[in-house]
């Protein structure tokens, strides 16, 4: 089976949760015997080395193009009927790409790996390819939740952002010949918005077991942060541990440092700040604990995953949490409130046998819910069932 996949940045480096979740996908599609070819956009200095690292599992088109600036975006968004966060995607250089993949090859199948890459397949599409959308998250529902938490103009601001954003959903779906979702609760908001519409549910897979790395972090404990610098929420989320709960976990744990990957530096010497990942092994010692303190999510955190396979305890919210079919105190410690980080981080660090539980339990969950392979036969089927007029085969 020929793919032609279409994404909104490079998969390599797997700085984000995006990124690690298409990546680990091309891995497993690949190694089931697909034949993918992928067109993103990448920084012109990452290029080379991103094509270097995807060239096994795929044939890499990477273009140089960039996003448009928040501000223009805002203002074309603003003056038109599009969403902002699709506006700021858009790119004709990378539609001229597709066109000219779709002209020099034949392809069984056209992949949209999020909303925000739906409108680059159009050439697909007008050459009568199908073409599937993968949803990494629910994007209506994202700025619901964020709209819920502002007051006066950023709350109208955000709310017609996500009444913009469930039009365009909608739409894309009845177009696609099939919609995968990440996880139960995002199947059923995107089955809400396009009734009529194929959805298919498919969780993310990830190997069940990596190594940590050769080194641990300073700190009694050490404390996994991941910086975000491309969504609000999650920026304001991680901020705000950095400023109002650490300073609590440093009070019970003297010894603490936090350790966190990306966003703002802190003029904090129990804060130690590392550059975003090249390879995301770096983030995951033996020893330490990672927390995830989003108020607001969608999709799966494929970081989570990552730590269940690296062996590292999570400390998660539930919101963090959502998407997974998971029990507090079983693959993780769910914490409701600042206090209840607190109390969790101190718990871990002190309790081995609590941590070697949660290893592996997390990695139960990933041998049944995310192996490679099982997503990968699943996946293969899915495309093999959609019809050369793009309708799922019955």
């Amino acid at each position: 089976m020929r793919l032609l996949w279409i994404a909104t940045k490079s998969p390599w480096p797997p700085a984000d949760g995006g990124r690690l979740l298409l990546l680990e996908s091309l891995k497993a599609i690949s190694a089931a015997g697909a034949e993918i070819s992928l067109v993103a956009p990448a920084l012109p200095g990452e290029i080379s080395a991103a094509a270097a690292a995807l060239s096994p599992i795929a044939r890499p088109i990477l273009i140089p193009a960039r996003r448009r600036s928040r501000s223009v975006a805002l203002a074309m968004s603003l003056l038109g009927p599009r969403p902002w966060t699709l506006v700021r995607h858009d790119s004709a250089v990378l539609r001229a790409a597709v066109a000219g993949q779709v002209a020099a090859g034949r392809f069984d199948l056209v992949i949209a790996e999020q909303l925000q890459a739906f409108a680059q397949c159009a050439p697909a599409a007008t050459a009568g390819i199908p073409v599937l959308l993968r949803a990494q998250n629910v994007e209506s529902s994202l700025w619901r939740q964020a709209a819920a938490g502002r007051r006066g103009v950023a709350r109208a601001m955000l709310a017609r952002e996500s009444r913009r954003l469930a039009l365009a959903e909608g739409q894309a779906m009845r177009r696609a010949a099939a919609t995968v979702a990440l996880s139960r609760e995002d199947a059923a908001l995107l089955r809400a918005l396009a009734p009529a519409a194929n959805v298919e549910l498919l969780p993310p897979p990830f190997p069940r077991e990596l190594p940590a790395r050769s080194s641990s972090f300073a700190g009694t404990p050490a404390v996994v942060l991941f910086g975000s610098a491309d969504w609000e929420p999650n920026r304001l989320a991680e901020a705000r541990f950095a400023r109002l709960t650490w300073p609590r976990v440093r009070e019970r744990l003297p010894g603490a440092v936090l350790h966190r990957f990306g966003g703002a530096p802190a003029n904090d010497p129990s804060i130690e700040r590392h550059p975003p990942l090249a390879e995301s092994i770096e983030a995951f010692a033996a020893g330490s604990v990672m927390v995830i303190p989003l108020g607001i999510a969608s999709g799966v955190r494929m970081r989570l995953l990552e730590a269940w396979a690296r062996g590292v305890p999570v400390v998660a919210s539930p919101a963090a949490a959502a998407g997974l079919e998971v029990e507090d105190g079983r693959e993780l410690l769910l914490a409701r409130s600042d206090e209840e980080q607190v109390t969790a981080i101190a718990l871990l660090a002190s309790d081995s046998v609590l941590r070697e539980r949660l290893a592996q339990g997390g990695r139960a969950r990933l041998a049944a819910d995310h192996d490679p392979e099982q997503f990968a036969r699943r996946w293969l089927a899915l495309c093999a069932g959609i019809g050369v007029r793009g309708e799922p085969a019955r």
